[in-house]
């Protein structure tokens, strides 16, 4: 079921609905049906619902009392107000980065980076950008604060779908592209105040781009008395 089947069986099936969410295979708003996926991923129930739980804790689904679980859908400000958050987070953490990253940190992002060129090349969406959140994920890493490893970790869990859906148009794909071309040059040459200007406007490119396409607010948002 999982390309690391060393983990255990609901992180395993945890990763599987990651993607599925991301690739709007569960849209957001709709029922996730136990026995249906439980049957699909030929798991019983019990890991299946720890797995869900985890996607939970990640603001990916919403477990609601009697009702059982949905795909999350957040409102357009929340989706606007958590990459301003986030925004700030990889800012100054591509600022210490730049202070204290080690040369081996550095080697990692550029390889990263190219690896993603590659995925880009070919058009696989969804092997760009896991490798595109292994980079924003090594260059919080470098900042060396685990304060704001921990928080990115969490925000950037909750916008994991909305980050997927941000580059889903052919137009605006290159787009992204050319901003990591720039944020590897600033991390390459060391230039605190480039990089967290180029992180934080990375972000708001983000916004621009989900909220012109119309890639949040899709769904009727449910009360949750």
């Amino acid at each position: 079921m999982s390309e690391n089947s060393d983990l255990p069986l609901a992180q395993q099936a945890a990763n599987v609905l990651r993607d599925m969410i991301v690739q709007d295979i569960i849209p957001p708003g709709k029922p996730i049906r136990e026995r249906t996926l439980a049957q699909q991923l030929n798991i019983s129930r019990t890991p299946l619902r720890e797995a869900l739980r985890i996607l939970a804790v990640d603001g990916l689904v919403e477990l609601l009392p009697s009702r059982g679980a949905i795909a999350a859908n957040p409102s357009p400000e929340d989706v606007k107000h958590m990459l301003e958050f986030l925004g700030g987070i990889e800012g100054l953490a591509g600022e210490l980065a730049c202070k204290r990253a080690t040369d081996e940190e550095i080697d990692e992002i550029r390889a990263l980076h190219y690896e993603m060129l590659a995925a880009f090349a070919r058009k696989d969406r969804l092997a760009y950008f896991k490798l595109n959140q292994r980079i924003h994920r090594a260059l919080v890493m470098a900042s060396g604060n685990p304060l704001l490893i921990e928080t990115h970790e969490r925000m950037n869990a909750r916008l994991y779908r909305i980050r997927y859906r941000s580059n889903m148009r052919n137009t605006k794909w290159p787009t992204a592209i050319s901003e990591h071309e720039e944020i590897l040059k600033a991390i390459e040459s060391r230039d605190a105040v480039k990089l967290n200007d180029l992180m934080r406007n990375h972000l708001g490119s983000t916004w621009i781009k989900v909220s012109e396409d119309g890639q949040v607010g899709t769904m009727d948002h449910h009360d949750n008395d």
